[in-house]
């Protein structure tokens, strides 16, 4: 067994289930906390899955990063919209040539990583994961699991599959969370785009679930308009996706359980958007190859003022 020791920065629907995961297979994890502190300290965390109910009645529970042990590998499972908070949370508690996990959604966020850390292995992870918290410490797995993994160098060089990713590969395998390891991680984001930009961003505007949107034809159709333009704004960095794989993501989402997205609880919830790295980031890559994408700046306007609005 692995003897690599974990910290989860943001134990949430995302952070909390892959850190409960890698737990319960024996490896060491710390969790960072805030509201759910002293009920995950005194209780642990709850995790109901489609593949088997658990609980971790002990976890190293910490509300204070200055009180975390420095780890060989430190997850970030925040939401972006709290990356201003990096430069005080991850120094203190990643190892020299550790690694840092960058679980979050959105493009160009490793860059961000990589100007707070230095002499570490930056790994970029894309989740294909519906998972919810219901309550403190208690987390609901719908659905799916798969990370696909791919290191970052300046400026998304392509990497191939390097030691650390390896490494890191195998301790979630054993944890049974299946892996992809990637050798072209910024082929891996705007892959992941193809599902988050149309659905984060209509379920939101459309006040839809998943499967809403997938069974309305009209949703259906700028669903799947939006996805071609993501591959457009991907070509536009010089990453082909393929065709197959729109129909991928039409089929995966329409045999998913009923799924409130991450970013329409955020906007129930009155909690910041991930706009700017779902949407502003991609929009602003592709205009500086000179490629307008102009549905996506729609839904890039649109969230704007709705976020703006829902937390005025």
């Amino acid at each position: 067994m692995s003897n690599r020791t974990y910290a989860i920065l943001g134990t949430g629907a995302l952070g909390g289930f892959y850190g409960a995961k890698l737990q319960k297979s024996g490896l060491e994890v710390h969790y960072l906390l805030k509201s759910d502190y002293q009920q995950v300290r005194e209780n642990g965390l709850i995790v109901e899955s489609k593949d088997g109910d658990f609980t971790l009645s002990l976890v190293n529970a910490y509300n204070n990063v200055d009180k975390m042990p420095p780890c060989d590998v430190v997850i970030i499972s925040l939401k972006t919209t709290q990356n201003q908070l990096l430069p005080d949370l991850l120094p203190p508690i990643v190892k020299d040539d550790g690694v840092v996990l960058v679980l979050q959604n959105g493009l160009d966020i490793e860059a961000e990583v990589a100007e707070i850390v230095n002499n570490v292995s930056i790994i970029g992870g894309l989740c294909f994961l519906c998972s919810n918290k219901v309550g403190p410490g208690h987390i609901h797995h719908l659905d799916y699991g798969q990370i696909t993994l791919g290191e970052y160098k300046s400026n998304y060089q392509l990497t191939g599959i390097t030691k650390k990713m390896r490494e890191v590969s195998k301790d979630f395998e054993n944890a049974g969370i299946p892996i992809e390891m990637l050798e072209d991680l910024l082929l891996g984001r705007w892959k992941k785009l193809v599902w988050n930009i149309p659905y984060n961003g209509l379920s939101v505007i459309l006040d839809g679930r998943t499967d809403e949107l997938m069974t309305d034809i009209h949703t259906r159709q700028l669903v799947e308009s939006l996805m071609w333009e993501v591959v457009a704004g991907a070509k536009s960095t010089g990453r082909i996706i393929p065709e197959s794989f729109i129909e991928t993501m039409l089929d995966y989402t329409i045999r998913m359980k009923p799924y409130r997205t991450s970013m329409k609880i955020d906007f129930d919830e009155k909690r910041p958007l991930e706009v700017e790295a779902i949407f502003g980031n991609p929009l602003r890559k592709a205009e500086l190859a000179g490629v307008n994408l102009q549905q996506i700046r729609c839904l890039y306007q649109q969230l704007k003022f709705l976020d703006m609005k829902n937390r005025s």
